[in-house]
């Protein structure tokens, strides 16, 4: 094994394992080239509060993507996720990173409130009008896939998918029964109302364009969950594409937008690309990705 993804491997052993770990990471992380706004309030309570990177120069029509973070609904600090936030406003982005309430005090669906409350802040205050992304990993990207497939929690909100020009989902679980875990349990309710928890049963083929990544060494979210979602997608007619990462694992999927890590795996990148392939593609047809329009409603399962 090449000596720099070994020490990469060991860097990610530390990497959001604990606050100190996230620490050593954000340590490393450049701190030029953008400006950080923390704490800012987008709902009431403590975990309502989010952190806002905006890129150097950043013009009125910078794009604005918001990141919701993993830990499986039951832990996460968005203050350790800095190298996330100068990711991508190193590419220009307007990046917001939002807290969200987790369990124990709260249960499914209120997690995804919060992270409607903050799009629709992201959507009303980001200092630039630009296009509005969605990205997360793990249970974020559960949060992102939900927000993005189910109508209901945006729009009562006050915004709605449709304004949403891209997704990009990081090694998320969406299609995850039966539960094992004990805890998921009681996040995700009774048994046999747990499908209407499961963003592949909202796929309608109108949903807007979504990548998803997965590690091939994933072994906390089976890598299938991206393909099988991704399938139902195109099935209904929707755009979707998949990467998998041969031998990279949960957290270093994440690990590797990291400055330091960037060499695990190409995932800043390909992100990166396909936003701004799907963002060209919108200006060449003349779609708004602010005003997308036409999605059918999707009844309660």
């Amino acid at each position: 094994m090449p000596i720099l993804r070994i020490i990469g491997l060991l860097l990610v052993l530390k990497l959001l394992v604990a606050c100190s770990g996230s620490a050593f990471i954000n340590a490393l992380t450049p701190r030029s080239g953008y400006s950080v706004e923390r704490g800012i309030a987008y709902g009431e309570g403590p975990r309502r509060r989010l952190d806002l990177y905006v890129p150097d120069g950043a013009g009125p029509d910078a794009p604005v993507l918001v990141f919701l973070y993993g830990g499986g609904w039951d832990s996460g600090d968005r203050t350790m996720y800095r190298f996330v936030g100068q990711a991508f406003a190193a590419r220009g982005y307007v990046t917001v990173i939002p807290d969200y309430r987790i369990y124990p005090e709260v249960l499914w669906p209120d997690f995804l409130d919060d992270g409607a409350a903050a799009v629709a802040w992201a959507r009303e205050n980001a200092p630039s009008r630009g296009p509005l992304l969605l990205a997360g990993h793990s249970a974020g990207a559960y949060n992102a896939a939900m927000l993005a497939l189910d109508r209901r929690w945006l729009e009562a909100r006050g915004s709605s998918p449709a304004a949403l020009a891209a997704v990009a989902g990081i090694a998320g679980p969406y299609d995850f029964l039966p539960l094992q875990d004990e805890d998921l349990k009681i996040i995700f309710g009774p048994e046999e109302e747990r499908p209407r928890t499961q963003p592949i049963n909202y796929v309608d083929g109108s949903g807007s364009p979504m990548l998803l990544v997965t590690g091939g060494g994933d072994t906390t979210v089976d890598p299938a969950n991206s393909a099988r979602l991704a399938e139902r997608i195109r099935q209904k007619g929707g755009t979707a594409e998949v990467k998998v990462y041969d031998g990279v694992g949960h957290i270093a999927i994440v690990g590797a937008l990291a400055a330091p890590l960037r060499h695990l795996a190409p995932v800043l990148d390909d992100v990166d690309r396909f936003f701004r392939r799907i963002l060209a593609a919108d200006r060449v047809t003349g779609v708004n990705p602010g005003a997308r329009t036409g999605r059918p409603a999707v009844p309660d399962r």
